[in-house]
């Protein structure tokens, strides 16, 4: 028998596991991601997917977090039914004393998302506990280990149906998967439970987007005509025909929106077809590890050698550089769709609680803490920053989230622009139409790389709010591309239909 599992030895794991992830990708993801970038031919799509490999190896190297978006805490444990524990805490107070020090760790912080009370005062926790603990028993004397972060992004995408056993189940994906936006920032992996009941559904596919990226050495397999299960035929089914739908990069269209399907089943009752679709966006991060009471896991880090060789770089000679102290809306409204720019200048920031706060104030007749008239805002959390940094890792949050105040924010606040991720719903872009106004998008995934870019950082209202604060910031040479604009047109409808078109003519998608 195995000696015991320390207390302090799986804490103490967890921890590092989860710092670990914060800025290193899986080598599998990076490789296949690499590949991808080569394949590339959509110049939108291509700069973005470069953009994501420079902040990868960025993070690797400055060891600060990948996305701003450091996740809810996930881990699966399989536990031996012979393990024995030398512990006074129970498993899941080990797991959140674990993440408490991963979240807190004063030399690399990473940003405290979870809310306790979610349907009523959502309140921070402030260490991100507590994790979500999935358990399976399984013989042995041992403990496998697997510490996921989740991003709200992709989550928030995450789909789920009860089909009859006579509906086609790859039809209900490929009409699905659109509309899921780009909000789960692809290009990623789609993990796909099939059976069992609703809730074992939805686990099998989040346990599925745990595994490595394979499907080249699948389509391998089925090349040399080896047998495949079915499962291993759906995989290649989907990872086809959902790259054919040409939404790509941060759906920008493309070539490549799924770098990998992942597909596990479980038995059912005779009268249903449980479905579950949960993506894993572009900052996957998961690592796994095995404790049988020698001590701490030891978490090998990946070499930076093996990173493509890509590197993104500000261009003024294929972007416009714009001076954001200076915009004016007449600027705005003559920027054209798909249009790269450099924002320069200074910009503020605000997502979900700044924006109900400011609705309540301007419905009470209060005066805002800040003067918006031609100002742009960043949609953005960061993280908080350290050493000589002046703000954390900051990517975009998911634009849509905003929608609802978006004709509130241009009409009474004198905003003439906005900049996130992802797709806008018809509201926000009828509202931007309407004031010929404008919305950009950065790049969700590069996180860090967008940091540097940012020369000041300070709070000028809804201090309170903590990451939700309003900040300005100012930056230079920030990357963003004309994602809607004053006439209502969206790079997100027009670039997957252009991309779609191209594919079913063209065969190196299925390379």
């Amino acid at each position: 028998m195995s000696a015991p599992i320390r207390q302090e030895d799986f804490i103490q794991s967890v921890a590092d596991a989860f710092q670990f992830i914060s800025y290193y990708h899986p080598l599998d993801y990076i490789t296949a991601l690499g590949e991808a970038y080569e394949r590339e031919e959509s110049p939108a799509a291509k700069d973005a997917i470069a953009q994501i490999l420079t902040n990868s190896r960025m993070s690797a190297e400055g060891r600060r977090p990948i996305c701003q978006d450091t996740g809810i805490a996930l881990v699966f444990l399989k536990v031996g039914m012979n393990l024995r524990w030398e512990a006074s805490l129970s498993v899941q107070e080990m797991v959140n004393e674990g993440v408490r020090r991963a979240y807190s760790n004063a030399e690399n912080p990473l940003r405290a998302s979870v809310l306790a009370d979610p349907a009523g005062a959502r309140r921070n926790t402030k260490d991100n506990t507590p994790a979500v603990v999935h358990y399976e028993i399984v013989p042995g004397d041992h403990v496998e280990v697997i510490c996921a972060a989740k991003g709200g992004g992709s989550e928030a995408k995450a789909k789920f149906a009860m089909l009859n056993p006579s509906d086609d189940l790859v039809e209900w994906i490929l009409k699905t998967i659109p509309t899921m936006g780009a909000g789960w920032c692809p290009p990623g992996i789609l993990g796909v439970g099939i059976g069992g009941t609703p809730e074992k559904a939805m686990l099998l596919a989040k346990e599925a987007i745990m595994a490595p990226v394979d499907i080249h050495e699948l389509k391998a397999r089925g090349a040399r005509g080896d047998k495949l299960t079915r499962a291993e035929e759906l995989r290649l089914e989907l990872h086809e025909k959902i790259n054919a739908l040409g939404i790509g990069a941060q759906g920008l269209g493309g070539l490549t929106t799924v770098l990998d399907v992942k597909v596990l089943d479980y038995p059912t009752h005779a009268a249903n077809l449980p479905v579950a679709l949960i993506p894993n966006c572009a900052a996957t991060r998961h690592c796994h590890f095995h404790l049988d009471g020698s001590g701490p896991a030891k978490l090998s880090p990946p070499s930076l050698a093996d990173w493509p060789k890509v590197t993104w770089q500000a261009d003024a000679a294929t972007a416009t550089r714009v001076d954001l102290n200076s915009l004016t809306k007449a600027q705005v409204a003559a920027w054209k769709p798909g249009q790269k720019l450099l924002l320069n200048g200074k910009m503020l920031t605000g997502r979900d609680a700044a924006h109900k706060r400011i609705a309540d104030m301007l419905a009470k007749g209060e005066e805002l803490p800040v003067d918006f008239t031609n100002r742009v805002i960043y949609y953005v959390g960061p993280v908080d920053p350290v050493r000589d940094e002046v703000v954390g890792p900051a990517g975009p949050t998911t634009a849509t989230r905003m929608d609802k105040f978006t004709r509130m924010m241009l009409e009474q606040t004198g905003l003439i622009s906005m900049v996130g991720k992802s797709e806008r719903g018809p509201a926000a872009i009828e509202a931007i139409k309407d004031n010929q106004s404008a919305y950009l998008m950065a790049v969700g995934g590069a996180a860090y790389l967008v940091a540097k870019a940012i020369q000041s950082a300070r709070v000028v209202g809804f201090a309170d709010l903590g990451m939700e604060a309003i900040y300005e910031f100012d930056v230079k040479d920030m990357p963003v591309t004309v994602a809607v604009d004053s006439l209502g047109t969206s790079v997100h409808v027009t670039g997957p239909k252009e991309w779609q078109a191209k594919i079913g003519k063209i065969p190196v998608v299925k390379a």
